[in-house]
């Protein structure tokens, strides 16, 4: 009877695993490909070319006597006192111009859609529109010929460099957002020039006096603005960008002027010139990403 059992047993085992062998067979799904590495991650340099025009478009002089410089005779007090007026005044200047140069620059993309990062450039400036002059006259308040002031007056920016932090986030893989702001510096450089012609009272003859003065620095200020760049081939980009850059006034003597009658100074003027650099920059630009920062994608079997 146990013989029968067993035998019994072991044909039942054998046509289980006949039945289990025709059944199909499953295997687990293969894990997910790793994500891909942050495009955007590593260093860049690239070129840019653009316009740009300048916010503050006037140039003021002020012109004031100082106490040593009295009118000293009673003919000319009536002068003395318009070349006072005339000599203050606005000159609207409106500096414009195409700008280019280079920028170098590091990015670091996190959470998969955002991207930080740092950026220097510094760009040429050839500007139009720099200089503004005019002619300002007042008649005497007793006999003689009135009394004339003329201005002349250059500003330039010749350069102007940045150095910026920037934080974007992608609309799509290859498309960033992004805003910017930081430091900039400028070389920037001034002239005024005036020109007063008193005719003293009864004297029909002008007494002309002249003065000038000059300003040529770096200027350090900051800048704001933002941009979109496209990664439009590996390891290629373009972009556009809007800057506004503030380099701060700079103010500085435009000389002293002295009229002088029958060898004897009769009276005299200083003047003060001041502008303020600070304006808007269009450009585009395209950079080449070495993208260090990226690890490879290697493939698993």
């Amino acid at each position: 009877m146990k013989k029968a059992l067993s035998a019994a047993a072991l044909a039942l085992a054998m046509t289980g695993s006949a039945f289990a062998a025709d059944l199909p067979h499953y295997k687990a799904p293969p894990p997910p490909p790793p994500p891909p590495p942050p495009m955007w991650t590593g260093f860049y340099v690239g070129l840019n070319a653009g316009g740009t025009w300048s916010s503050s478009n006037t140039f003021r002089i002020s012109t004031f006597a100082p106490p040593p410089f009295v009118a000293l005779s009673p003919l000319g007090v009536s002068a003395f006192n318009n070349l006072v007026v005339l000599g203050n005044g606005f000159l609207p200047i409106k500096n414009s111009g195409f700008i280019g140069g280079g920028q170098i620059g590091y990015n670091w993309q996190f959470y998969n859609s955002f991207v930080a990062g740092v950026e220097a450039d510094i760009q040429g400036v050839a500007s139009s529109n720099s200089t503004a002059n005019a002619w300002l006259a007042a008649p005497t308040t007793v006999a003689g010929g009135p009394s004339v002031v003329g201005f002349s007056a250059t500003k330039r920016l010749d350069y102007l460099g940045t150095v910026r932090g920037r934080l974007g986030w992608l609309f799509t893989p290859t498309l960033l957002v992004y805003g910017t702001g930081g430091l900039a510096y400028g070389g920037v450089s001034s002239n005024a020039s005036i020109a007063s012609f008193a005719s003293l009272a009864g004297v029909g003859a002008p007494y002309p006096a002249f003065s000038n003065g000059a300003y040529s620095d770096t200027r350090v200020g900051w800048t704001a603005g933002g941009g979109l760049e496209w990664m439009f081939w590996p390891n290629w980009s373009a972009k556009v960008e809007y800057l506004y850059y503030d380099l701060g006034s700079v103010n500085y003597s435009a000389g002293a002027r002295v009229t002088t009658e029958l060898g004897l100074a009769v009276f005299g003027h200083i003047s003060q010139a001041s502008t303020r650099y600070n304006g808007n920059i269009v450009r585009a630009g395209v950079n080449y990403h070495f993208n260090w920062g990226a690890p490879p994608v290697v493939a698993k079997y």
